[in-house]
């Protein structure tokens, strides 16, 4: 159980009915993404106040009528998954930072630059997102804030998301040691094996990670494939 003083509190408003819990920041982040968490664990005191701040509890009716039961563990359970975290300014840091990240990541191997074809490297779009003033709000799910930073960053560089189709053809001497790793890599459109044990496929891959493929084929093959950009 988390101490009160390293706990935060967790807030759900419900027209005007206000119910806190006092939780431990991990552990209700945890929680948020779906995670299973033990609730006795995650609670630094196994009440659900009105105002924690000031230790004022709402009445058993409101609670009931609410949340329809009395029990602390299911209430905070909710109140953690739909209602508010007011975050200590380190964790909102940490938070901000790791969904930055996340962003660029997402972009960086799903998006390419449509006049060219070829993907944006990372700092590009990391400069295209602070030109755009992007905020990362910590509280938002990260499908959200890729599609709002696409188009914050449109204006600024060509970029969307897109796949593209690579045909490779692998010798013999790599086809069947490399056939596994060039599979895992993207979805298979065809392929087609040869009379000399070479194997010809056409592969389907985000457009942003093009230049990770081929350097993967490459170093399979030891330079030996045959790569072509379909579309």
């Amino acid at each position: 159980m988390v101490t009160l003083d390293n706990a935060i509190t967790a807030r759900l408003k419900r027209g005007d009915k206000h119910f806190e819990v006092m939780v431990d920041p991990e552990l209700a982040l945890l929680l948020r993404k779906g995670e299973d968490v033990d609730i006795a664990a995650m609670l630094a005191v196994e009440d659900v106040f009105e105002n924690a701040s000031r230790g004022d509890h709402p009445s058993k009716e409101s609670v009931e009528g609410t949340f329809e039961t009395t029990d602390i563990f299911v209430i905070a359970e909710h109140i953690v998954k739909h209602g508010e975290l007011h975050l200590t300014k380190e964790q909102r840091k940490q938070i901000i930072e790791d969904k930055r990240k996340q962003v660029v990541s997402i972009i960086a191997q799903g998006a390419f630059n449509p006049q060219t074809k070829a993907p944006h490297p990372v700092s590009r779009i990391e400069k295209a997102m602070e030109e755009a003033g992007i905020h990362i709000d910590p509280m938002k799910g990260i499908d959200e804030l890729v599609n709002k930073t696409m188009d914050a960053i449109r204006p600024i560089i060509p970029i969307r998301f897109d796949t593209v189709e690579v045909a490779v053809r692998i010798p013999a001497d790599y086809a069947a040691k490399s056939y596994g790793d060039v599979m895992g890599f993207g979805e298979l459109v065809k392929e087609e094996w040869q009379a000399d044990g070479s194997w010809i496929g056409v592969v389907k891959i985000p457009a942003g990670i093009q230049l990770d493929f081929y350097g993967l084929v490459n170093r399979l093959t030891k330079g030996g494939a045959e790569i072509k950009l379909l579309k």
